[in-house]
């Protein structure tokens, strides 16, 4: 997993300061933006995509983004029409064909060096993933948001549009079907 900077949390409404400058070609704005939403679409990817995926396409959602700013009716509400467009991408992924990759002695050797992780940790991570990925949408996304990005409840609203109890009853909800699925395992 990419380690996303940590940023104080800012209210949307400098989003919107935001995504004006970087609609008149502020690129330190652009970039400002994509330091408080990196995580957050990082985590809807997460979702949705294979792990090893995710962070190529983190890179692509915010390239595809930004010659589209000026579709942005409102500038408010920049957190949801990125994530809009990070599902759409991640909808694309399996839409197109991908060449595979040949497997060579040097990549395998490369990917164990690589791990950080235990095997069991690594299997028992990927069986949480697995689990969170069975999911309604709205539950996978915020418990992502929350427990592998690392964010609050209030961010996580802000970021996402969503109202602060709906993020609240998401993040209950999900956790209550999570311990199910995995204490079923």
């Amino acid at each position: 997993m990419t380690d996303w900077p940590v940023r104080e949390f800012a209210p949307p409404s400098d989003d919107t300061i935001l995504v004006e400058a970087a609609r008149n070609g502020d690129r330190a704005a652009y970039g400002r933006l994509y330091d408080r939403y990196a995580r957050v679409i990082h985590g809807i990817l997460l979702t949705r995509v294979p792990p090893s995926e995710v962070d190529d396409l983190v890179q692509e959602v915010f390239l595809q983004a930004m010659p589209r700013l000026g579709s942005l009716r409102d500038a408010a509400r920049f957190g949801a029409w990125l994530s809009a467009i990070a599902r759409n991408r991640a909808n694309d992924f399996y839409r197109r064909s991908r060449p595979a990759t040949e497997l060579t002695e040097s990549l395998v050797a490369e990917k164990i060096e690589d791990r950080t992780a235990t095997s069991s940790q690594m299997a028992e991570a990927s069986a949480i993933l697995e689990a969170i990925r069975t999911l309604p949408d709205a539950y996978r996304e915020t418990l992502i948001l929350r427990l592998v990005e690392g964010m609050t409840g209030p961010e996580i609203a802000a970021r996402t549009g969503l109202a602060p109890g709906s993020v609240r009853v998401n993040l209950h909800r999900g956790m209550q079907q999570l311990r199910e699925k995995l204490g079923a395992s």
